[in-house]
């Protein structure tokens, strides 16, 4: 390993000397110790770096009117593995703590904003970190990497799929979790979901289910269910075997506190099955049971329409910021489907290109993910082994599930799969 005298000299050197299309370097610091280095943008304030690397602060010009911020983090102790990190829900925050545990673990990483500052706005696909990514490393270590892996979950997770199935000769291995596949249908699901509970006036709504009752709902949900695997541990293993009954929980004239209504019951119902067009095809799977008992959840039904699907809809189908949801329904998801801007649905199941060329695809799914339920991993999987005509993936690509936990919990979850599915 370089002396750190010359890998900070080789730092500082890369704001003048390297010269990348499209890309200005705004910045090339080393980092000698560990430290809280300030970050732009309104995501963070500070992010923690443990061990010595050179940060590198750049933009590229992606048209000519658009751009993208983006990071690499160097580190001093290098295995010759460079990794790509992805973003979540339709925001552009870089998330630092990955690059923090990951750069720790010896890879080159680059992260970027998707293209604008902060947890809402407006998506951008075309990702050019693979690119800038390679030159940035051989720039500042003198060789190319010998292994290039992506690392996304949700949005991340999806950008992760669409590069193995656009840019197969951009990352050996690609850990995708919970990929937000099928992108247009889950987010008009999540707004399906909301208008179901009377969304975006609940107040006026037999339907709405106030969060008090989501934790009776959660009980039950778990008194049916928890011991279809013959163990009572507060895990439901396979939600798609819980075939909820909402009917134990009505209103009667013995049972009148902590109760459902007819209109209650009626919409669990819609909540508990697939979504489907008029013409009987399915859109989006079910709402998986067991994922009611986390908080987090129960916001999917507060009866307002906010978030991704928000943000998506409005400014990017609708082009009207001023959208209430008021009629929002079928035809909207349908209206996104035949615009599905830059492509960006990610439904295809070709990855013939990317198992040719030798790489190696994992996805993960928490089997209470809040947000994208467990059947859309099922259906990733199923559309790639039918379009592959294969029986079994195991050779390149490997789905995980994991009972009682959600997808978004942090990098070492992430982790654990790496290090389990790309040995």
């Amino acid at each position: 390993m370089p002396a750190q005298d010359d890998l900070a000299s080789a730092c500082l050197a890369l704001r003048h000397n390297l010269h990348l299309e499209n890309t200005t370097i705004l910045n090339a610091t080393y980092i000698s110790e560990p430290a809280n280095v300030p970050t732009p943008g309104s995501c963070q304030t500070y992010a923690y770096v443990s061990d010595p690397l050179c940060r590198v602060q750049f933009v590229v010009n992606t048209t000519l009117t658009s751009s993208v911020y983006a990071e690499a983090w160097l580190p001093d102790v290098w295995y010759g593995h460079s990794l790509g990190l992805g973003n979540g829900g339709v925001g552009g925050c870089i998330y630092y703590s990955d690059m923090q545990y990951t750069s720790n673990l010896h890879f080159a990483v680059v992260a970027l904003d998707n293209g604008h500052d902060g947890y809402t706005g407006e998506y951008f696909l075309n990702n050019p970190e693979a690119v800038i990514e390679k030159q940035i490393v051989q720039a500042y270590y003198g060789q190319s990497h010998d292994k290039s892996y992506f690392l996304g979950c949700s949005t991340g997770g999806r950008q992760g799929t669409q590069a193995a199935l656009m840019f197969p000769g951009d990352f050996d291995g690609i850990v995708a979790g919970s990929p937000a596949t099928d992108w247009n249908h889950l987010l008009g699901w999540g707004g399906m979901m909301q208008r179901y509970v009377g969304a975006p006036d609940p107040s006026t709504s037999a339907t709405f289910i106030p969060p008090h009752l989501w934790n009776v709902i959660a009980d039950e949900v778990l008194n049916q269910c928890d011991m279809l695997d013959g163990v009572k541990d507060g895990i439901i293993t396979e939600p798609d075997d819980c075939h909820f009954r909402p009917d134990v929980i009505r209103c009667t004239r013995t049972r009148t506190t902590n109760c459902l209504s007819d209109a209650q019951v009626g919409v669990l119902r819609k909540i508990y099955r697939p979504l489907y067009d008029p013409a009987g095809r399915l859109l989006y799977p079910q709402y998986d049971p067991g994922t009611e008992a986390d908080g987090n959840a129960q916001s999917t039904f507060s009866g307002s329409i906010t978030g991704p699907t928000a943000d998506w809809y409005r400014n990017t189908i609708l082009n009207d910021t001023s959208y209430d949801f008021s009629d929002f329904g079928l035809r909207h998801i349908a209206l996104a489907d035949r615009i599905n801007p830059g492509g960006v649905s990610t439904s295809s199941g070709n990855l013939s290109a990317f198992m040719k060329r030798g790489g190696k695809f994992v996805t993960y799914h928490g089997r209470r993910d809040p947000a994208i339920p467990l059947g859309s991993s099922k259906r990733m999987y199923n559309l790639i082994a039918k379009t592959l005509r294969l029986t079994s993936l195991d050779s390149f690509y490997r789905l995980f599930l994991i009972p009682g936990r959600i997808s978004l919990e942090g990098p070492r979850v992430r982790g654990w799969v790496h290090d389990r599915a790309m040995r």
